[in-house]
This record gives C-alpha cells, sequence and structure tokens, in this order.
C-alpha cells in the first residue's frame, strides 16, 4: 500500500470538519488555541503556507497557551507526559527523542536530575527540539538554560516548542 503524497495529506487536513482538523492539530502542538486557530485558517494552499501560519499564530499566543503546549511533551529521557495525548504525539515525541535511547546510565540519571531542578525552577518541563541531538547534548543545553531568569526561559521554552510543532507539522502533511 502506498503512503499518500503531500497534496493528498494536506487535502485530507483542509478538507476535516473543523473538530477533527483540531484534534489532527494537537498531534503537532499541545495548544487548544493554537489548534482552533490553524483549523480556522484552513484552507491551506501547501506546506510552506501551513509553517508560516502556524508560526504567526505561536508567535501570537501569550503564556498560559505555552505552558498548555509543553505538558503534552514527556521529559527528556521519559514516555509520560502530564496532560493525556494521542498515540500519534506519543509516537512522534519517542522518534523525535530516539537520540537519547543509548545514553549511558549515568547521563540519563543526570538528565533526571537536572530536568527535575528545570521543574522545580521554572514550573514546567525542559522543553527542546530534540531530533537529532544525543542525550549528552540535550544535558549540555539544560544545564547551559538552567540559569536563566524565569522570562528568558520561558520565550526560549516557546521558540523550541515552535521549533517542534513545525517539524510535526511536517510530519502531518508530508508523511501522512
Amino acid at each position: 500500500m502506498s503512503q499518500p503524497d503531500s497534496k493528498s495529506a494536506l487535502h485530507r487536513l483542509n478538507s476535516l470538519p473543523a473538530s477533527d482538523a483540531e484534534a489532527e492539530l494537537r498531534h503537532c502542538c499541545g495548544s487548544a488555541n493554537w489548534a482552533r486557530a490553524m483549523a480556522e485558517r484552513r484552507p491551506f494552499a501547501d506546506i510552506d503556507e501551513v509553517l508560516a501560519v502556524a508560526d504567526n499564530i505561536w508567535r501570537s499566543l501569550g503564556p498560559d497557551d505555552w505552558l498548555e503546549s509543553f505538558r503534552s511533551h514527556p521529559k527528556i529521557g521519559e514516555r509520560k507526559t502530564e496532560a493525556q495525548v494521542s498515540a500519534q504525539s506519543r509516537a512522534w515525541s519517542k522518534q523525535e527523542q530516539a537520540a537519547a535511547g543509548g545514553a549511558s546510565a549515568d547521563t540519563l540519571v543526570d538528565l533526571k536530575t537536572a530536568n527535575d531542578e528545570y521543574q522545580r525552577k521554572f514550573g514546567y518541563i525542559f522543553i527542546v527540539c530534540a531530533s537529532g541531538k544525543s542525550a549528552e547534548e540535550m544535558l549540555t543545553i539544560l544545564r547551559r538554560r538552567l540559569p536563566n531568569d524565569a522570562a528568558a526561559e520561558l520565550h526560549i521554552a516557546a521558540e523550541e516548542q515552535r521549533k517542534i510543532t513545525a517539524l510535526r507539522l511536517e510530519r502531518l502533511i508530508r508523511d501522512s
């Protein structure tokens, strides 16, 4: 069975009832307001438009929406999320963190310790666009961001979420 091309996947997204489109888009980003705004902006002409609109909507949202989205991710090195998420979201998180799978036991312990410290300090999990990054790289990034003040860190985490969302939208449209 051949996979549909990106045009048919985009056509499918454009054709879905609004509530179904929102549910599909929530696989890419856990913010209900983002998914609703994306569904309202359909139809999209191509993936470039999808990505541009997604960025514009994301940047128009505020901290509550960002935090809602963060809750749809597991901590680096873990599988459990704070919010209930779809099987698709879980699978994508696993794919995105695949490079961390070969980490040493010591690195995994250090990641858990740093993740816990980050969450105590900022009140949400460490968000990083993990695709292609090793556990050691993510640990270095986490440690580098720990000294940030709360306002700066929230914006950095939101930018990382924006990158994750773009990758997931590309998977949704190109790989569906």
